[in-house]
């Protein structure tokens, strides 16, 4: 009886993995924020196989040179540049079948109104179908992002859990030391975009644009199983980084992170200006061609995020969001000035290495 119990346990587990191939649910687990339930994503499985060939410790400890995930990356701009000719549109209908997306939320809402697959891919939500939570509220900041999200108090729990890429810090990330002496162990917001989602992101907070940094770099894929291996995902791939100084929040950190698939990471004109005032839920942006990461960075013991999003990071587990879903709310509603007096006297360990 005992024998046949694992037997049939076994069976039965077997024929779930098989129907989650045959329904390409082979992406990662998360938590769907509206209802509270477990999800699996859709994701192609050749592009799973792929990732786990390329992003493990025996291919990190084989391929020094980085020659397999060169040849990914090449792979990346070659692939991008199809998706702006006109009958790269022809993909369109199948990728909205195969991923289940719901063009009501979109304007236009008819695929064939899109000339390119490029142009369906950084489509516009239709007004109304992601409010902004509490918006008139500057002490409340807001999800940038469609997209699946882990949030830290700290970076020491950031890199300990979620993102192992050797030398990730902030300092790294923004390729400078002293612009990221701010957000020295402070709170970390990671959303993750696949290539289905809504590719514009937008402000998580009120505010004023400080600064703006362009960096160059790589397009490697920002799947979970590749940040949490020990290449250095985020501190290599391409990326734009906007300083947003806020009275509530002191200086909230905006990194937008190219990824496979993405030709460019797009910063609107006016947010690259220095002075530019922003509300929550401005758009700041956009991503072209596939999957991206975004980095939300805010100074120590300055917010507090909401506590289901922390429940779910501490499992390790991402959850589903939307543009304009709370993210977390003002600890320290204080001018910057006052904040920034203490922080000049930090010290950060290291160097930039980036």
């Amino acid at each position: 009886m005992g024998l046949m119990h694992y037997v049939h346990q076994a069976v039965d587990y077997c024929l779930y993995c098989l129907k989650l191939v045959q329904t390409r649910q082979v992406g990662w687990q998360t938590v769907d924020r509206k209802t509270g339930n477990y999800v699996r994503e859709k994701q192609p499985l050749l592009k799973k196989l792929r990732l786990l060939l390329l992003f493990n410790p025996l291919t990190e400890w084989v391929d020094n040179t980085h020659l397999l995930r060169l040849w990914l990356h090449n792979k990346t701009v070659k692939e991008g540049k199809k998706e702006g000719t006109p009958k790269s549109a022809e993909q369109i209908a199948s990728f909205v079948d195969f991923y289940g997306i719901n063009m009501n939320d979109f304007n236009p809402s008819d695929i064939h109104a899109y000339q390119t697959f490029e142009d369906f891919f950084d489509r516009e939500h239709r007004a109304g179908s992601r409010p902004i939570h509490r918006g008139n509220d500057p002490t409340v900041a807001v999800c940038v992002a469609d997209s699946r999200v882990v949030v830290y108090p700290t970076v020491s729990q950031t890199r300990a859990l979620w993102i192992k890429g050797k030398n990730f810090t902030i300092g790294n990330l923004v390729a400078d030391y002293d612009l990221a002496r701010p957000w020295h162990e402070g709170a970390v917001a990671s959303f993750r975009l696949s290539p289905q989602d809504y590719h514009r992101y937008h402000s998580p907070v009120t505010g004023k644009v400080k600064w703006y940094k362009q960096i160059s770099g790589e397009y490697y894929n920002v799947d979970p199983l590749c940040l949490r291996s020990w290449v250095d995902i985020l501190t290599r791939n391409a990326r734009c980084c906007v300083c947003i100084e806020t009275q509530e929040f002191g200086e909230v950190l905006f990194v937008a992170i190219g990824a496979t698939d993405v030709g460019t990471v797009e910063i609107n004109q006016a947010v690259q200006k220095a002075g530019t005032d922003v509300n929550k839920g401005d758009e700041i942006g956009k991503f072209q061609f596939g999957g991206s990461s975004i980095i939300v960075a805010f100074e120590k013991d300055r917010v507090g995020f909401d506590e289901d999003l922390l429940s779910v990071s501490r499992r390790l587990v991402m959850m589903d969001v939307e543009v304009g879903m709370s993210l977390g709310r003002a600890t320290k509603p204080e001018r910057p000035q006052q904040q920034h007096q203490a922080q000049n006297n930090v010290q950060i360990p290291g160097t930039f290495s980036g």
